[in-house]
C-alpha cells in the first residue's frame, strides 16, 4: 500500500470545488433509507481467511506462496458459487523486473448486466522497508492487513451472497495483483506508475470490455487494530455519492466510530487507475492515523508486524457488515 499525498484544508476545497459535478459522475441513486438489511457478516470466518492466506507465506511476486496463494483464491471463490477468470500478464516492476502478475476476477450473477465492483490487492509487499529496524528493510511483509484483509472481507461476503437469494444485483469481485512492488524507500529512485501495476493493467484491459458497473468499492487494510477508515480524497473527488453511501451505510449498521466524517489523506491506490483509466466511480476504504509516528496508515504498514497478531476481528466486522449493507440497500 501506496502513497499518502497530504494536502492543506484550502487546496482540497479548492479541488473538489474545481471538480464540482462533473467529477462526481455516477449512476448511483440517492442514498439509501435507513434500515437494517443483509445477512450477518461473520468477522471470525474473514479473520480465518486471513490466517489461511498468510499459511503460504508473504505472497511475494514470482514466489511459490504467490502462486499458491493465487490457486487458493479462485478455488474459493468457486466453492462460493463464483464465475472466476484469471486475468494473467508479465509486468514491469519499478527496477525492470518481469512480475508474473494473476488478477483474480471472481462475479456473482455474471448473467446480470447491472453490477457492483468490489476489490482489493492480494500480494504482498517484497520489502518491509518502513520498518523501525533497519535489518529488516530488505525481507517481505507478511501482508496480513495489506493485501489478506481486503481480500478476506470480500471472500466471507462472496460466501454470503452464495447463500442468498434475495440480492438482484451483480457483483464482481476483483483481487488485484502487482500492488505493492513500488519504489522502496531504501531507494533513490522515484517512480509514481510502480504501483498498483494489476489495477493499471486491468483497468487498460478489463476482463469485459463493456464492463460498466454502477460505481466500485476498494479494501485496502481493513483488519487493523485502531482503524479509523476517513473520506480518502480522491474517493470524494470522484465518486462522493459512493462515500455517502457508505459512510451512511456503516451509520446503519452501527459502525460509524469507524468511518469519521473527516477527510484524510489523497492515496495513491488500485481506484485511481479505476476512476482516471477505466472511468468507473470508485473509492477506497483504507485507514487514516493522523497521529500515528510510524505512518499515517499505521504502525505496522510495510513493517515485519503487518501480521495475524496485529489483526482486530471488530475492524474486519465493521468493514465486511458496511459492506453487506451497501450490495442489499441496492
Amino acid at each position: 500500500m501506496k502513497k499518502l499525498q497530504l494536502f492543506t484544508l484550502f487546496i482540497i476545497i479548492a479541488a473538489l470545488t474545481a471538480c464540482g459535478n462533473a467529477a462526481r459522475k455516477s449512476n448511483t441513486t440517492d442514498a439509501p433509507q435507513q434500515q437494517l438489511v443483509g445477512p450477518t457478516f461473520h468477522a471470525d470466518s474473514a479473520y480465518l481467511y486471513c490466517e489461511q492466506q498468510c499459511q503460504f507465506g508473504p505472497r511475494t511476486m514470482n514466489s511459490e506462496a504467490h502462486e499458491r496463494c493465487s490457486d487458493w483464491i479462485a478455488a474459493k471463490f468457486r466453492d462460493f458459487g463464483m464465475q472466476v477468470v484469471l486475468q494473467q500478464a508479465t509486468l514491469k516492476g519499478y527496477d525492470g523486473t518481469p512480475l508474473n502478475a494473476t488478477n483474480i476476477i471472481a462475479s456473482y450473477r455474471p448473467e446480470l448486466a447491472d453490477r457492483i465492483l468490489l476489490c482489493a490487492h492480494w500480494d504482498s509487499r517484497p520489502w518491509a522497508d518502513n520498518d523501525p529496524d533497519e535489518a529488516n528493510w530488505h525481507k517481505p511483509v507478511m501482508a496480513a492487513n495489506d493485501g489478506a484483509s481486503g481480500v478476506a472481507v470480500m471472500l466471507e461476503t462472496a460466501r454470503l451472497l452464495g447463500q442468498a437469494d434475495s440480492l438482484k444485483i451483480g457483483v464482481d469481485f476483483i483481487c488485484f495483483d502487482a500492488e505493492d512492488w513500488g519504489v522502496p524507500q531504501w531507494t533513490d529512485e522515484h517512480d509514481g506508475d510502480s504501483w498498483a501495476l494489476g489495477a493499471q493493467y486491468w483497468a487498460a484491459h478489463p476482463h469485459n470490455a463493456n464492463y460498466r458497473p454502477r460505481y466500485g468499492i476498494l479494501l485496502d487494510m481493513v483488519g487493523g487494530q485502531g482503524a479509523r477508515f476517513y473520506r480518502e480524497t480522491y474517493s470524494l473527488r470522484y465518486a462522493h455519492q459512493v462515500v455517502d453511501r457508505v459512510w451512511q451505510a456503516a451509520q446503519v449498521v452501527g459502525v460509524s466510530s469507524y468511518f469519521p466524517q473527516q477527510q484524510g489523506g489523497m492515496i495513491t491506490d488500485d481506484h485511481v487507475p479505476v476512476n482516471e483509466v477505466a472511468g468507473i466511480p470508485c473509492i477506497d476504504i483504507i485507514p487514516y492515523y493522523p497521529d500515528c509516528e510510524a505512518s499515517s496508515f499505521g504502525p505496522t504498514w510495510h513493517t515485519v508486524n503487518d501480521d495475524m497478531a496485529h489483526l482486530d476481528r471488530a475492524t474486519l466486522g465493521a468493514v465486511g457488515q458496511t459492506i453487506i449493507q451497501v450490495l442489499f440497500s441496492e
